[in-house]
């Protein structure tokens, strides 16, 4: 068997990291087994459809690097792959099943069937549509076929609606393993309409067939609906495929599902990249405007859920293809950790070249103080500072003084640390610079301790407030290799403004 299994987002809005997490799943499964991974876009409700919404899927889908093999925009010999684009096919089937006795015309009003949950409101019952009373409402079980053809005809509104048996159905899930249902339980699920558009049970099972689909891996959330998918595969008399059901991903503090109101509240994105309601204006902060590296941002998913059986944390993609299987994905939810996915991203970062981190450094800085500063020069702030960041955008916090001088001083280091001589023995040090051929991190070092030493002076009354004249705060990499990086001149000017501003 070749192993063929399908991402399948509806275009409502902005991708979860939920839905990452099962597209990231399904694309470890496929390439696991050499196997296809497909997108398909369900856009069966258009009701529901958001303008952007599928580029939204599939920027994020090629930004974490897990792309499509088929899919919209990509091809294959089994699409389309937009459902919306499919529904000429779904007819057929649901004629399919009305002529085999597994599914039959409906044509109650949504007032009727409105009143019926009243009625079994006042009752304290539940009105569901099945076998305990699906004969005596108007449908075509209990309506004469002319009746039937005769509403068809003048055109009637009418729904196509599963015949549920009543039978305990026996399941099996690659995660869950045995399930039992008593399909009796269960209502008599609306599958088509008479605008010609499915729902999404049929079109889902439709779609998975005929585009030979062999694993169905999907949320928690649609483990309710397997019984009805199962059933429907038996009335086509169709092969199902595997099914396996993800568990939740689930809120850092307190109970229930990981939600936008979750990271709004706590600070982090539960979104790919960035998304701007088309509606409302309203912005969503995305992993990757605010820092994220794709790498970090997937391996994280990855642990969401799922577990090798050891320790170990950092996979790459690769490791994770070698790694996966849905035996090892957990039944239970999995809580989401933010301060996790940033400990991911630092490890990450680390793993990234001085070369690499300064291409992406670059236009910040261009942004910030509209300098272009040489391609070795930023490779050697990045390699002074990267050890302290998170992310890359911290560097500029972390190394700004590289590229401005400070014009204002941590105001408690300056009172701890400039005192009334100060400034005498500050000059000297001026004096001292001023006379070095070489301006080296070792010559300096060299020549500047051994002249503490001689002067008798001690290191914390001419180290500090050197490093508070060229970063503004006691913080930054040894002292030398900053003075080396901003040269004499600019190593002078800052002490002697330092030296005009804290002398008071």
């Amino acid at each position: 068997m070749t192993v063929r299994v399908r991402f399948a987002p509806s275009p409502t809005g902005p991708l979860h990291i939920g839905g990452v997490r099962t597209a990231l799943y399904n694309y470890l499964f496929a390439k696991k087994h050499n196997g296809t991974f497909i997108l398909r876009i369900e856009d069966t409700d258009q009701n529901r459809y958001v303008p952007g919404a599928e580029e939204y899927i599939i920027e994020a889908m090629n930004w974490l690097g897990i792309p499509f093999d088929e899919g919209v925009g990509s091809g294959g010999e089994l699409g389309p792959y937009r459902q919306s684009e499919r529904k000429a096919m779904y007819r057929q089937y649901a004629d399919r099943l009305i002529e085999n006795g597994w599914g039959y015309y409906a044509f109650d009003t949504a007032e009727s069937l409105a009143n019926l949950r009243k009625q079994c409101e006042s009752e304290k019952k539940t009105f569901v549509y099945n076998h305990l009373n699906r004969n005596a409402l108007e449908n075509s079980l209990s309506l004469s076929p002319e009746e039937v053809q005769a509403r068809i005809d003048s055109g009637t509104p009418y729904v196509v609606r599963f015949k549920m048996p009543v039978e305990e159905l026996h399941m099996v899930d690659e995660i869950r393993g045995h399930i039992t249902q008593d399909t009796g339980l269960l209502d008599d699920k609306i599958l088509f309409k008479s605008d010609g558009m499915p729902t999404y049970h049929l079109a889902n099972i439709v779609d998975d067939h005929t585009m030979e689909i062999t694993h169905v891996i999907r949320g928690e959330e649609w483990l309710p609906s397997m019984p009805l998918h199962v059933l429907l595969y038996r009335a086509f008399g169709w092969e199902p495929p595997k099914f396996a059901h993800l568990p939740l991903i689930m809120k850092p503090v307190g109970k229930g599902k990981l939600s936008k109101r979750d990271g709004d509240k706590m600070g982090f994105p539960v979104f790919p990249l960035r998304w701007t309601d088309p509606k409302s204006g309203s912005i969503s902060a995305g992993y990757r405007e605010d820092g994220y590296l794709p790498e970090a941002v997937l391996n994280m998913l990855a642990l969401l859920g799922w577990n090798e059986g050891n320790d170990r944390e950092m996979y790459s993609l690769s490791d994770l293809i070698d790694a996966f299987s849905l035996a090892r994905v957990s039944k239970s939810g999995a809580k989401f950790n933010p301060q996790k996915t940033k400990w991911f991203n630092q490890q990450y970062l680390q793993n990234y070249s001085d070369e690499d981190l300064a291409l992406q450094f670059a236009p910040i800085v261009k942004e910030k103080c509209g300098q272009n500063p040489s391609a070795e020069f930023l490779t050697r702030v990045v390699h002074e500072i990267r050890a302290r960041a998170t992310f890359v955008h911290e560097f500029w916090d972390l190394g700004a003084f590289f590229f401005v001088a400070p014009t204002e001083f941590d105001a408690k280091a300056s009172k701890k640390q400039w005192k009334t001589t100060t400034n005498d023995i500050m000059a000297e040090v001026c004096t001292l610079l001023e006379g070095m051929d070489v301006f080296d991190s070792a010559s300096l070092s060299t020549r500047v301790k051994g002249w503490i030493v001689e002067q008798g002076h001690g290191f914390g009354k001419v180290m500090q407030p050197m490093r508070l004249s060229l970063v503004g705060a006691p913080q930054g990499p040894d002292i030398f290799d900053i003075a080396e990086m901003l040269g004499k001149e600019e190593t002078i000017n800052r002490i002697q403004y330092a030296m005009q501003t804290l002398k008071k």
